[in-house]
């Protein structure tokens, strides 16, 4: 019998035939298959597709109550810096105050803010001198290459070597107590720490851990191609930074406030400070100062102002017990 007239007989006496099955299965894989191999071959051969478009107001700044945070952007990486990753840097932007959480946590954020910008006011039994935080991570701790506080809380716990062994955030700050404010650290658990811990994460949510995030720290300077030289360094003091820190170095003060911080002296930071390093101090005045007209000076200029203002009595280094 020829696979037709099979075929009409089954129609005519519409009897089940297990023939059936083997029919649609086997046209099923046979149609499955031609469809498949060219659909394989397209895939394979077809170009990647292009990137898609950034968005308008991707930076995540100005973001309203609610709003999705910001994404990471990871830079594509060179070679070089795939041996290294920690060097991989991603562009990362902080969430608005006008973000900030409600409820306890949202106490404890804002209180971590005005610890951070008013020291003097909501931790002065922790400070020993006049400074504030942010008068070495500007702009409430947002300000990139400014040290800010959400580019640093996702690289710790580290093993640092200013201490040798590996410290968590909590004795990071601690040491920032220590020696940039010439004081002594809040307990791990007391209010203040828990509220600069919790500003600090508030303000890295988002971000990847581990990861370096551009603008972390200072931006480093190359070596000055002349020695950092306090003489030079005297100089440009006087023409770019007394106006506001004074002749003397020690700041300016209204109705018992410092607007702008002493540099040296017995209010300023002692000789232990991260600040007191002429590498670290260069890095900063570059990159900052004068305040609002950050790289305005040479390289060379703020390795001299950096040594010079590193030179003058302050402080000592609470390790030592000696005036650096």
């Amino acid at each position: 019998m020829s696979f037709r007239t099979w075929y009409e007989s089954q129609k005519r006496t519409r009897k089940f035939h297990p023939g059936w099955i083997v029919m649609t299965v086997g046209g099923t894989l046979l149609v499955a298959g031609v469809i498949a191999v060219p659909a394989t071959l397209v895939a394979e051969t077809a170009p990647p597709p292009a990137a898609a478009p950034s968005l308008p107001g991707a930076s995540g700044h100005g973001k309203a109550p609610g709003e999705a945070m910001p994404k990471v952007i990871e830079q594509t990486p060179s070679p070089a810096r795939l041996r290294n990753a920690k060097a991989i840097q991603v562009d990362f932007s902080p969430p608005s105050d006008e973000a900030m959480p409600t409820g306890e946590f949202g106490k404890a954020v804002r209180l971590g803010k005005a610890i951070f910008t008013d020291t003097q006011t909501y931790a002065r039994q922790y400070v020993g001198n006049k400074l504030n935080c942010v008068n070495c991570h500007l702009g409430a701790g947002r300000k990139a290459d400014s040290a800010p506080l959400w580019a640093a809380y996702g690289m710790f716990p580290a093993y640092r070597d200013k201490n040798k062994h590996v410290n968590t955030y909590e004795e990071r700050l601690a040491g920032c107590f220590r020696f940039s404010m010439n004081g002594k650290a809040p307990a791990p658990d007391s209010k203040e720490m828990v509220a600069l811990v919790s500003y600090s994460y508030w303000l890295a949510k988002g971000a990847p851990l581990g990861v370096e995030l551009k603008g972390r720290g200072y931006p480093q300077l190359a070596e000055p191609s002349q020695k950092p030289d306090a003489a030079r360094g005297k100089q440009v003091f006087e023409a770019n930074c007394a106006l506001c820190h004074g002749a003397d170095g020690q700041g300016t003060e209204m109705g018992g406030r410092y607007v702008f911080p002493p540099l040296w002296g017995k209010n300023s930071f002692n000789g232990g400070a991260g600040m007191s390093t002429v590498k670290n101090a260069a890095a900063f005045v570059h990159a900052n100062m004068p305040l609002g007209k950050g790289s305005s000076l040479s390289e060379q200029e703020a390795w001299d102002v950096a040594k010079y203002v590193d030179s003058q009595p302050r402080p000592p280094d609470p390790r030592k017990g000696k005036s650096s």
